[in-house]
């Protein structure tokens, strides 16, 4: 990365020429003006007090979620985030000059529309780009127009596009989306309360009883598929009057538990359309197509909606930081306190177990009757929570929950937009329709991606990995200095830990990169030449930068052995931990990673009605 940066400044002044100079005069201006931290601070005390009610510790998305609600209700909340920027994975850096990253996460759709209505979030600035058509896949084929794969929201386009490969798929397409749009509504009950405190139903007090109870009826919802509906509103073809969760649970169950590719079997013989949709089932896996229980990695991943839209991806308007900034100012103008650079080392208790505040590593205490912990269960209870306090069992657990990570997030500047083989650019540069897609390169087969994913298990980086290209820049072009624009490459699968031991040093990270770059322009001729600067994020690269444990973007594996009940870990699974007024409001817990705000929501709720009877 040293040696690409540090020719930057020389080739992108080369490169922009004058037609871009005065753009990105500007935009580097405005970087160095208003870093995004500063914003936050906007109404908030300069001044760090000796107590609150509530401190959160970490400003990812959950977090800020959590402290505006807590605020809300009236509680005196202050964030403590170790980092220079606000938003955890959620962030927009300017790692080139004048260019805007979603540095880690890099879309939105998993944010729950209550946090979008009652934090008023559009009123705090938040813009989201729409996608439609939201999904492109390439293919390299020795023929001389190679084929591609769109997919958008115009179902007759949709089915027209998956009649290139199969007939009998685009007739079959509409009867999937509904009967993955009715299962996806089933489950969209279980994301916005805590899961069965199963322990309280038969041995806690009366009033946990109750609590446990109530906390059953969106589980039993769930499973007899009442007040689903007749079908997503984004769907054009309506279900038949069978098609209920109740009646169809043989069915669900074998989605929620076999593996994604004989679920796809079963409705498609074309293979780019089946490994196309079953990269959703393995993003942010150390999973393959062929992994049981893939399915519902697919379902958590189109769960979400964006202004009403079921299933609607869409760019947030400034990057993804733009999104925890306007949480972040609706926390503050309810009176939240939001510092940046303050690193927790240690949950504080009492004599009795109790949650007493936090000590800062500067030597700083902060006193609070309530701790919310935005980090992963890992660094929460292995690093911050005084051993001595926690159950031995619990600690066993929490160290033996599955971390691993296939991610390699890379950041890219490019002086102009790619042209891929399967669909060139036009004559004025500007970008196409496909531009503003999610682009699924080495995605022909499910047997591609299942050979990408044997490499990684073996400690080697894949060396056809499955690549997610996106260009934000497409349609929010002040990412980017005119003409250019910043390319997100989400890749996989590279082993967390490699192979007899050897390091990520800077040789590996370059050479993985480099067969990124070199799968890229196989595809898209000239991509190589395009590229201004890149920043290489591996697994131990995503840890240490935003505590992603591995670099899981989940905090934890998504596998069923590790939700609901059991995440973190069972009898914990309800945002409470074994320590008396300590939370865990972050993707480590129920319902798990994305940016969809569900964890820090539920979170706060629990924490309310503790502190109430405090």
């Amino acid at each position: 990365m040293a040696r690409h940066c540090g020719a930057m400044a020389a080739v992108l002044w080369a490169r922009l020429g004058t037609g871009c100079l005065s753009r990105w005069l500007w935009g580097w201006h405005l970087s160095l003006g208003l870093p995004a931290v500063r914003l936050a601070h906007a109404g908030a005390t300069k001044q760090l007090q000796q107590e609150y009610d509530a401190v959160v510790i970490g400003a990812g998305h959950n977090g800020l979620v959590a402290a505006a609600y807590l605020q809300r209700a009236g509680l005196r909340t202050a964030v403590l985030e170790k980092r220079h920027v606000l938003g955890g994975a959620a962030v927009t850096e300017e790692i080139v000059p004048g260019f805007k990253f979603s540095r880690a996460s890099y879309l939105l759709s998993l944010l729950r529309p209550q946090i979008y209505t009652e934090l008023e979030l559009q009123r705090h600035g938040l813009r989201v780009f729409l996608r439609d058509p939201y999904s492109f896949t390439p293919l390299l084929e020795d023929r001389s127009c190679p084929r591609s794969l769109l997919l958008g929201h115009d179902m007759a386009q949709t089915q027209q596009q998956i009649a290139q490969f199969s007939q009998k798929d685009a007739q079959a397409y509409p009867e999937y989306e509904v009967f993955m749009g009715v299962l996806v509504s089933a489950l969209d009950q279980l994301l916005d309360a805590p899961p069965v405190d199963t322990a309280a139903l038969g041995q806690g007090s009366l009033l946990q009883r109750l609590r446990a109870l109530r906390a059953l009826r969106p589980l039993l919802r769930a499973g007899t598929g009442s007040h689903l509906g007749t079908a997503m509103q984004s769907h054009t073809t309506s279900p038949s009057p069978g098609l209920t969760l109740g009646r169809q649970l043989p069915r669900y169950y074998e989605v929620l538990t076999a593996p994604i590719s004989k679920i796809l079997d079963q409705w498609f013989e074309s293979e780019p359309l089946k490994a196309t949709l079953a990269t959703d089932a393995v993003i942010g896996a150390m999973a393959s197509p062929h992994t049981p229980g893939s399915g519902y990695v697919l379902l958590h991943h189109v769960m979400g909606e964006l202004e009403g839209r079921k299933g609607a991806w869409g760019y947030v308007a400034g990057g993804m930081g733009a999104l925890s900034q306007a949480i972040a100012c609706a926390a503050t103008a309810q009176g939240a306190h939001i510092f940046t650079e303050k690193v927790v080392c240690q949950v504080l208790l009492g004599r009795n177990g109790q949650v007493q505040g936090v000590a800062l590593q500067d030597g700083t205490e902060v006193k609070s009757k309530l701790v919310l912990s935005n980090a992963s269960p890992q660094i929460t209870f292995l690093e911050l929570t005084p051993q001595e306090q926690l159950p031995k069992d619990f600690v066993q657990r929490i160290q033996q929950v599955d971390t691993r990570s296939p991610v390699t997030k890379i950041n890219v500047a490019v002086d102009r937009l790619p042209s891929f083989l399967a669909a060139p650019n036009a004559c004025d540069g500007q970008p196409l329709p496909h531009h503003q897609c999610s682009i699924h390169l080495n995605c022909e087969s499910t047997h591609l991606l299942h050979q990408a994913f044997t490499e990684a298990s073996h400690g080697h980086p894949s060396s056809r990995p499955m690549i997610e290209l996106c260009i934000p820049s497409a349609l929010d072009p002040g990412l980017a200095p005119w003409g250019c624009h910043v390319v997100s490459l989400f890749t996989q699968y590279t082993p967390s830990v490699l192979a007899g031991g050897q390091p990520w040093d800077e040789q590996a990270r370059n050479a993985y990169a480099d067969t990124v770059f070199d799968c890229i322009e196989a595809y898209a001729p000239g991509f190589k030449a395009s590229v201004i600067g890149r920043d290489i994020l591996t697994p131990p690269d995503l840890e240490r930068i935003f505590g992603l444990p591995s670099g899981n973007i989940f905090h934890g594996g998504m596998s069923l052995d590790q939700l609901y009940f059991a995440r973190p870990a069972p009898s914990y699974s309800g945002y409470r931990s074994p320590v008396p007024g300590l939370y865990l409001c972050g993707s480590g817990a129920h319902p798990g990673g994305g940016v969809m705000g569900a964890a820090g929501r539920n979170a706060a709720q629990v924490a309310l009605e503790d502190f109430r009877d405090l």
